[in-house]
């Protein structure tokens, strides 16, 4: 008969060094850092300004409450902060409080939705938030060159807010208009095919008050630059519907 020997755990032995398993048994506990965002500042004091919605935007947010059943209340968070975030610039801790009071639920179920949506705010913005993307289709398309050409402009960097609190510069990853690159949101306005000197032109109008033209600067929305290749005459049917 053969002896059984103890044995050890031959991914502890064999394959991995002691060092590698401290390094795999770290990686559960390590922080991840995502690119251009900017860290927590619980403790600074414009993060604890009080907050609580104006007689108007309460309104809105009672309105809209009426739309969810009240087991479901807790539904209504996204488009709460939003209203808030609207009034307020950005979502301090205060912000979140308010809307957990309004809805009466905890308030880390509005801090865990704050945190998620990279659309709702934890650091003050610029009146005008400077979103331009960085993806492939933008990229290939000249994004870095507005990027450079913001940066001179304004005197930023990515992540950073001119001193006179009026443009904030971050970085998306597809803004869902590639057809259009390179592409940079404005608050809630796009504004497509950009070039240097459009981007020049639509911060100088910005900083006179002037709403620049929304979309496309050189083609009418989305069409081929070269002009219509399909759908170029009237459909000749059957149609499915006598008034279509």
């Amino acid at each position: 008969m053969f002896a059984l020997k103890p044995t050890t755990s031959l991914l502890s032995k064999s394959i991995l060094p002691k060092a590698s398993l401290l390094a795999a048994r770290s990686l559960s506990s390590t922080p991840i850092v995502a690119r251009n965002v900017m860290p927590r500042t619980d403790a600074k004091p414009s993060n604890m300004a009080p907050f609580k919605f104006s007689p108007e935007n309460l309104k809105r947010a009672e309105e809209l409450l009426k739309k969810y059943p009240d087991d479901y209340k807790r539904g209504a968070t996204i488009p709460l902060l939003d209203i808030a975030q609207r009034q307020h610039g950005w979502c301090s801790v205060p912000v979140m409080n308010a809307v957990a009071e309004f809805l009466e639920i905890p308030p880390i179920r509005v801090y865990e939705v704050a945190t998620f949506y990279t659309m709702f705010h934890r650091e003050p913005r610029g009146k005008y938030l400077l979103q331009v993307c960085g993806t492939t289709p933008c990229k290939v398309c000249g994004s870095d060159e507005i990027f450079n050409t913001i940066k001179k402009e304004l005197g930023i960097n990515v992540g950073e807010t001119t001193k006179d609190g009026m443009f904030t510069l971050i970085e998306v990853e597809c803004a869902g208009a590639c057809c259009n690159a390179p592409v940079m949101s404005i608050n809630d306005d796009y504004y497509e095919d950009l070039s240097p000197s459009s981007v020049k032109k639509i911060l100088k109008q910005l900083r006179k008050g002037v709403v620049p033209k929304r979309g496309s600067q050189t083609r009418h929305s989305c069409e081929p630059k070269t002009g219509l290749t399909a759908l170029t005459s009237e459909p000749t049917g059957p149609r499915c519907r006598s008034d279509l």
